[in-house]
């Protein structure tokens, strides 16, 4: 059985199960670009940005601003550019840059759901509509099987259809398991060395408060 044939086995709900594969396959390759440049230059820059900052706050707020692209760089820059803040202010400012860069890296999750959810939901559909077309192909007393043919077109329609719609769930579902699991390790990376910033800051601010004290 051909491509066309066999997508045309499979009943009219073959044509969101095809327009949910292609959206699937567009924000995955789009994710999987995303991460792959995040977790290549995420690590390096956060080290680089608190060695900086122990030396000169400026040069990690420039390091930050050549790697604006990136979520975590956009959040400590939030914090960095506020001027004479207090400890509290910093870290709210890193608090409220980290939950504004939480869509950006859960981006496309809802969609991915419904796709989970909904693609076994229309090879079901496709099944109850392959069935009722082969029942309804049934004679009785056709002992000569004239309606052979019907029958089995049914059979294959409500077959082929469960299976594309489980295919379709089953792949969507890894990639979202594995987005799932890089934004929570993302997210603990991002309170891990914000909280080495925010300690830094907190060290450097009492310091300067110190010596302005003594003076």
């Amino acid at each position: 059985m051909g491509s066309n044939n066999w997508f045309a086995a499979g009943g009219v709900v073959m044509v969101p199960l095809l327009g949910f594969s292609i959206l699937a396959v567009a924000l995955i390759l789009e994710r999987i670009i995303f991460w792959a440049k995040v977790r290549k230059r995420h690590d390096r820059v956060l080290r680089e940005t608190l060695v900086l900052y122990k030396r000169s706050p400026r040069a990690a707020f420039l390091m930050l601003e050549q790697n604006s692209d990136l979520p975590v760089a956009r959040i400590f820059m939030a914090a960095l550019e506020l001027e004479e803040a207090t400890s509290e202010e910093f870290r709210l400012a890193l608090e409220s840059a980290a939950q504004a860069e939480i869509p950006l890296l859960k981006r496309f999750n809802t969609v991915f759901e419904t796709i989970i959810s909904l693609a076994p939901l229309l090879g079901l559909l496709g099944t109850i509509l392959g069935l009722i077309t082969s029942f309804a192909s049934l004679r009785l007393g056709d002992v000569g099987g004239t309606n052979t043919s019907n029958v089995t077109g049914g059979i294959s329609e409500a077959l082929i259809s469960t299976a594309s719609g489980l295919v379709v769930a089953i792949v969507t579902l890894l990639f979202a398991n594995t987005f799932r699991g890089l934004y929570i390790r993302q997210i603990a990376l991002i309170q891990e060395y914000g909280g080495q910033l925010e300690l830094l800051y907190r060290r450097r601010h009492e310091k300067g408060e110190s010596s302005y004290a003594s003076t």
